[in-house]
């Protein structure tokens, strides 16, 4: 896996599920929560999308902006947006370029299968653009609770 912690975060242009074409660059002078998942309308990244969804006021609040990224079309993005009434951009990267960047596609397993996969891990992207948190196979129930904890405490230090 590649070392980006504390350096600065690969930059990218995507299209969201509307069809927007977003960059990190947009969000210059925010926090930036980069969130990998593996598949739109599955359990846990159904999951890990509600609770981004039901806390992003206190998310944005504190400055962040969300962003989940997988492999999946724009089409499905939108589908699972709606579906969720996601309220924060989904954006494609159906190349898998940017999912390789920030090296989250990696061998898996499941009932002895071993398949290549995106690992549900995100960075967490300060104020300049550098990765100042990577959080690895996270709980998708609680991971935006830690994110709104780590920004406090970055915020503080």
């Amino acid at each position: 896996m590649k070392i980006l912690l504390n350096k600065k975060a690969p930059d990218f242009k995507l299209e969201d599920q509307d069809g927007e074409v977003r960059s990190l660059a947009d969000y210059k002078g925010d926090f930036v929560l980069l969130y990998f998942y593996p598949k739109d309308m599955t359990s846990g990244c159904t999951l890990e999308a509600q609770c981004f969804r039901d806390r992003l006021s206190k998310l944005r609040g504190l400055g962040v902006q969300v962003l989940g990224v997988s492999a999946d079309s724009t089409e499905s993005h939108k589908k699972f947006a709606t579906a969720h009434k996601l309220n924060f951009p989904l954006l494609a990267d159906v190349d898998k370029k940017v999912i390789e960047k920030y090296g989250v596609w990696v061998e898996k397993s499941m009932y002895g299968k071993i398949y290549m996969g995106i690992q549900r891990d995100s960075f967490l992207i300060d104020r300049e653009g550098k990765i100042v948190k990577h959080y690895t196979k996270v709980n998708p129930a609680e991971h935006p609770g830690e994110v709104v904890k780590d920004v406090k405490e970055i915020e503080l230090a």
